[in-house]
């Protein structure tokens, strides 16, 4: 998976945004303004980080290489996976989806609802 790739793997998933809040290097994907997955422009190989269930972020640490704590993140809730061609893009989509279940399942009532009339 390259860059174009996951970015298009990202806007492809229903109400997500894409955005540069935190300068021209750094590409945010968020879902009803909520953060799930934060990539570096510049990071050779690419990396990202997407939030990730507490007990399995660290399983997923202890049984892939490529899998590490959620750099500049909470570690406990998020995990930085470097593309490294040692995980498939299937395992790779099924983290970022997670991700943004995770997010999504964290929004209000009422934001689910204002989400679910969405076109």
């Amino acid at each position: 998976m390259n860059i174009e790739e996951l970015r298009e793997y990202c806007i492809s998933i229903k109400g997500v945004q894409e955005d540069l809040p935190f300068g021209p290097d750094i590409l945010v994907f968020k879902v009803m303004g909520k953060l799930f997955l934060l990539t570096g422009l510049d990071n050779h190989p690419i990396q990202f980080n997407v939030k990730c269930d507490p007990e399995k972020a660290v399983q997923l640490r202890e049984q892939f290489p490529c899998v590490l704590p959620g750099y500049h993140m909470n570690k406990k809730h998020w995990n930085t996976i470097i593309l490294d061609g040692s995980v498939n893009d299937e395992l790779l989509k099924e983290w970022i989806k997670d991700s943004y279940d995770l997010v999504f399942s964290g929004l209000s009532k009422i934001q689910q609802k204002n989400f679910a009339e969405m076109k």
